[in-house]
């Protein structure tokens, strides 16, 4: 057992966890943090993905303890059903989901590439979203609503910085 210290949503949470526990079954778990989805369970499908310390990381591949320390951001530290955040009113404008089984996951994936990616064209963003299954949508919705939030950043003068 370790006593971890996790901030999640801008909460600060600590707890006493099992040492191979998961940080998806952490935030499902016990936090009650549902809109984290668990697919396949090997990192391949990406919806369970979730931000720690800002970066996109899959929750079913990281122990709870790896994120001691860190700050975790779900799809619930976005907005809420009555203050959508931009991203998300971007996929509704779009109608960039059906069933919504990886939408949570996709959100989270595109809220890093846009902070860290150019994409500059439709191949990058599909590129960038390469790590994430969807089985209903085709993907050409989500490039919109991303390809949206894109032409917004440029006309806000806001740059992507790319990580190493």
């Amino acid at each position: 057992m370790h006593d971890i210290r996790v901030t999640v949503n801008g909460r600060a949470v600590a707890h006493r966890v099992e040492d191979r526990l998961l940080l998806s079954d952490f935030l499902r778990g016990v936090l009650g943090l549902t809109g984290t989805h668990v697919g396949c369970e090997h990192g391949v499908c990406g919806a369970c993905t979730v931000l720690l310390d800002d970066v996109s990381a899959r929750s079913c591949l990281t122990l709870a303890v790896q994120a001691d320390g860190a700050e975790v951001r779900t799809v619930e530290g976005l907005g809420t059903a009555e203050a959508l955040a931009p991203l998300q009113e971007a996929f509704r404008a779009h109608h960039a989901l059906q069933c919504g089984f990886c939408t949570p996951g996709m959100l989270m994936t595109c809220i890093d590439m846009l902070a860290t990616r150019r994409l500059a064209t439709d191949e990058e963003i599909r590129d960038a979203l390469g790590g994430n299954l969807c089985r209903c949508t085709g993907y050409e919705h989500i490039v919109a609503a991303v390809r949206s939030m894109v032409a917004a950043r440029d006309a806000a003068g806001e740059t992507a910085g790319e990580r190493p």
